[in-house]
C-alpha cells in the first residue's frame, strides 16, 4: 500500500486541482512529509486514546501543519539559494568586466600608475 502511494506521488498529478506536484519546487516533499506526519500523529493518538474520530482529526490537522510548515521552510531556503546565486552571478560578471582595468579592486597600483590616472 505504501509503495503504491509513493509510486503515485512520483508521477505528475495535480493536488487540489491546481498544484502540479511534479513540476512545482518543494511540493512533492511537502506532500510526502505531510502524509508521514499525519500517519505518525494519527496512529500515535489512536494508540494513546483509542478514539477513532479524534485520531482522524489529529491526522488531518497534522497533515496540514506538517505540509505547510515544510512548504514554507523549503520555499524560504529556495529563495535564499536563488538570491545567493544571483549575487554570485553578478559578482562573476563584475569580476570579468573589471579584471585587468584600473577599477579592479585586487589590482595593486604602484606609484607610477597612480600619477598617470
Amino acid at each position: 500500500m505504501v509503495g503504491f502511494f509513493f509510486c503515485f506521488v512520483l508521477q505528475s498529478f495535480k493536488l487540489f486541482g491546481f498544484l502540479d506536484v511534479k513540476n512545482t519546487p518543494c511540493a512533492r516533499e511537502s506532500v510526502l512529509y505531510g502524509s508521514l506526519g499525519a500517519l505518525v500523529m494519527g496512529l500515535g493518538h489512536f494508540l494513546a486514546t483509542s478514539r477513532v474520530k479524534r485520531s482522524c482529526d489529529v491526522a488531518v490537522g497534522s497533515y496540514i501543519c506538517t505540509m505547510l510548515g515544510y512548504w514554507f521552510y523549503c520555499r524560504y531556503n529556495l529563495a535564499q539559494q536563488r538570491i545567493r546565486q544571483r549575487m554570485l552571478k553578478e559578482g562573476m560578471k563584475n569580476r570579468i568586466l573589471f579584471e585587468g582595468s584600473y577599477l579592479d579592486p585586487e589590482k595593486k597600483q604602484t606609484g607610477s600608475e597612480r600619477s598617470n590616472s
